[in-house]
């Protein structure tokens, strides 16, 4: 089993991408062989200053290695240092249809109101990272809810690809299941909205450098009510602000929400949140640290890109040059 993921380099990671994909991609170094990459040619889809995407691409490489991705285990590199995903994306495009990719949602929400001002890459998103899983025989792709339609769209392009050449080298991958649960973890200030940086305030998200403090005040001050905590996680479906903090417990000590729950059924949040605290200090106390010693060695961080680069590159190159020769593009 071969499972490939990517993740935007747009710093400033925080507890909803630890938790949601970062930890996950974790566990499944030791159930596969996992290629993971950074983003940075979907990163220019949209304006970004030079500098600040390759800095942001050091501090994320940075960020993985010290939440545990091991560049020994896993082959981790930058997308834009293996050609192969931009060449093979250019043949893809020839083989989607337009149809298809008016159909992806993700385009409609990114571009807006601005649909003719934004730029091409941004439409053939899709095509782009159909090519990052291809290119690589992967066999299965670990995806949240909003993934879905890309992996279909994947698999459609892959077929298409086989039929109008004859050939069987795309293998259309299977969403990924491995890995335990991603956590879905929501704002601190509001149950209903997904953690995220582009939120203005700074008290609705847990950086991954927070300090002790910050995470405690941060924690004490995060939105709740004033019923106590129930027995059946059920009970919290019309409290998303309560639910949420419980499903981050859950998520950092690796509990069920209803083993959470029986710990702390009756009492309110003045007991729950020093808890919470102490859990969530625990668990990125180690990884800012790690993080911080990374960041003082960006001689490491490039290196251990530049070798997983080079793994990349021994799988990547060859495939490609199947595909041009299905194609008629080479003897």
């Amino acid at each position: 089993m071969r499972v490939v993921s990517g993740i935007q380099p747009t710093g400033g990671l925080h507890l909803g991408n630890l938790l949601g994909a970062i930890l996950r991609w974790v566990r499944m170094q030791d159930e596969c062989e996992c290629l993971f990459f950074l983003a940075d040619l979907h990163a220019i889809t949209i304006d970004v200053e030079p500098a600040q995407l390759r800095a942001n691409v050091r501090e994320m490489a940075a960020a993985l290695i010290a939440s545990g991705i091991d560049p020994a285990k896993s082959t981790l590199f930058a997308q834009s240092q293996v050609p192969a995903h931009a060449e093979l994306a250019w043949l893809l495009q020839c083989v989607a249809r337009v149809g298809w990719l008016n159909r992806m949602t993700q385009f409609k929400d990114k571009s807006g109101k601005n649909r003719e001002g934004v730029s091409v890459g941004l439409y053939t998103y899709p095509v782009l990272q159909a090519a990052d899983v291809l290119l690589y025989q992967a066999t299965h792709v670990p995806v949240g809810e909003d993934q879905k339609q890309h992996i279909e769209l994947i698999r459609d392009i892959a077929v298409k690809f086989n039929n109008d050449y004859d050939s069987d080298i795309m293998v259309p991958p299977e969403p990924f299941i491995g890995g335990g649960v991603a956590a879905r973890v929501m704002s601190l200030r509001d149950g209903s909205m997904k953690m995220s940086k582009s939120d203005p305030s700074e008290q609705s998200r847990i950086h991954l450098t927070d300090s002790d403090d910050a995470i405690a005040q941060k924690i004490r001050k995060a939105k709740t009510d004033p019923e106590p905590l129930p027995e059946d996680p059920a009970l919290l479906a019309s409290r998303p602000e309560a639910r949420n903090l419980v499903g981050i417990m859950a998520a950092v000590t690796g509990e069920s929400e209803a083993a959470v729950l029986q710990r702390f059924a009756g009492q309110g949040f003045g007991a729950f949140k020093p808890a919470l605290t102490e859990a969530l200090v625990a668990l990125l106390g180690p990884l800012r640290k790690r993080l911080e010693e990374l960041r003082r060695d960006e001689a490491a961080i490039d290196s251990f890109l530049a070798q997983g680069a080079q793994r990349a590159t021994a799988l990547a190159a060859p495939f490609v040059d199947e595909a041009y020769r299905a194609m008629g593009l080479r003897h």
